[in-house]
């Protein structure tokens, strides 16, 4: 029998099978919503992404007039420009990108401590039953490891989704102005991309889930075996073999779920990376059919081809981001679920609307009690489930009265 001083969670979490997408929308909801206090300086956040997104479009379009009008042209002073303002730019979008990221880790660490400190309150003020009926180490587990396993999401993904998707939007514009056809080109796989990366995502948050429970199952070994009592209680009834094999089966099961959680995707993500390196290949084949077809009528310059394909290079790199972006939500999101069931329980004792805020200065220690009744709650069975078949426990204590008195 594992020695388990805690008692058992009182409240496990069942893995769900079926996704629920109003669950997940007020998840969502309530994640966005921890963001409330920063509103302005999400604001500037996003104003210095569009900056740098509309800077990131001026290099390409550079390029095409110094390949259709400069060089043709011969004229130096033309390229001289075109030239220096394509050095201007990218310094000008790295400085702002600095700022932006530095305001957003802000935000996001400023979040991440909003959302320890509440969970910490909300912990402070349980019942001593829920502490006796939960293992420590899941309690700490959702309070380190999983606050610490969003903080990518909300230092980052953020600002990243936005960047990300300005970017994608102005360049599939400038895409479209130069040629509709390749731009349809560019997309025709997306819609697959984009199905394959739902059903990553949802793998991935499930793997997210187990792997979040069982590393809080083997926190709570650990605290169980490896304190001062624990270590007497294993070694007074000789079972150092057996915690080790216990130790040793929840490891394995806990690296392979962290390997499967590592891997899966891959090869969604060889598919669609291997598209995207194939795609300007394509497009210089389409359009130089087009251009040697047509000679000096052809619809796209060689200029255009280059601005082109140069920004479909540009494209894709924020278009695998996005998508790569939801795979990480779907499995903040098990976490997220995580830290919200512990702040969404009830606390069983609350001070009364009209508490009186006492006054060290003036407490004199005379106690007064005044019709009290107590009674334990429902006892848990082993497995940590109550059984509440709608009859409580009768009164230990009823209607007590009397005083204390200093002295």
């Amino acid at each position: 029998m594992p020695i388990n001083r805690g008692g058992p969670d009182h409240s496990p979490e069942t893995p769900r099978t079926t996704r629920n997408p109003n669950q997940d929308r007020e998840t969502l909801r309530r994640v966005i919503g921890v963001f409330g206090p920063y509103r302005a300086q999400i604001g500037v956040i996003a104003f210095a992404i569009l900056v740098s997104s509309a800077i990131g479009l001026v290099n390409p379009l550079l390029l095409k007039q110094i390949i259709d009008h400069a060089i043709p042209s011969r004229d130096m002073s033309l390229l001289n420009l075109y030239v220096a303002l394509m050095i201007v730019a990218p310094i000008a979008a790295g400085l702002i990108g600095v700022g932006q990221t530095y305001l957003s880790n802000r935000v996001g660490q400023a979040v991440m401590r909003d959302i320890r400190l509440k969970l910490y309150s909300h912990l402070q003020g349980m019942s001593l039953s829920f502490f006796t009926n939960t293992r420590v180490g899941e309690i700490q587990s959702r309070l380190s490891n999983d606050v610490g396993g969003v903080q990518s999401v909300l230092t980052n993904t953020a600002a990243s989704i936005v960047a990300n998707l300005t970017t994608v939007i102005s360049t599939v514009v400038a895409m479209a102005l130069i040629s509709g056809r390749l731009t349809l080109l560019s997309f025709a796989l997306l819609p697959i991309a984009l199905y394959l990366t739902q059903r990553v995502g949802q793998t991935r948050r499930r793997l997210s889930g187990q792997t979040q429970r069982s590393m809080a199952d083997m926190s709570s070994m650990v605290e169980e075996t490896l304190s001062v009592s624990g270590v007497l209680l294993t070694k007074t009834f000789g079972r150092q073999s057996q915690e080790i094999e216990r130790f040793g089966a929840e490891n394995d099961h806990l690296s392979g779920l962290q390997l499967r959680q590592q891997m899966v995707g891959r090869w969604y993500f060889m598919t669609v990376g291997t598209f995207f390196a194939i795609a300007p290949a394509l497009a210089y084949w389409l359009a130089g059919r087009s251009i040697i077809s047509s000679g000096s009528s052809a619809a796209l310059t060689i200029g255009d081809l280059v601005a082109f394909t140069t920004l479909q290079a540009r494209l894709f790199f924020p278009l695998g981001a996005l998508l790569n972006i939801q795979i990480d939500i779907q499995g903040a999101l098990a976490l997220f679920e995580r830290i919200f069931d512990y702040l969404d329980r009830p606390q069983e004792i609350i001070d009364a609307p009209d508490a009186v805020t006492l006054d060290p200065l003036r407490v004199e220690g005379h106690v007064a009690y005044n019709g009290v009744h107590f009674r334990y709650g429902e006892a848990a069975a082993s497995n940590g489930v109550v059984d509440d078949k709608g009859e409580k426990r009768p009164w230990t204590l009823e209607g007590i009265s009397f005083e204390g008195r200093p002295g």
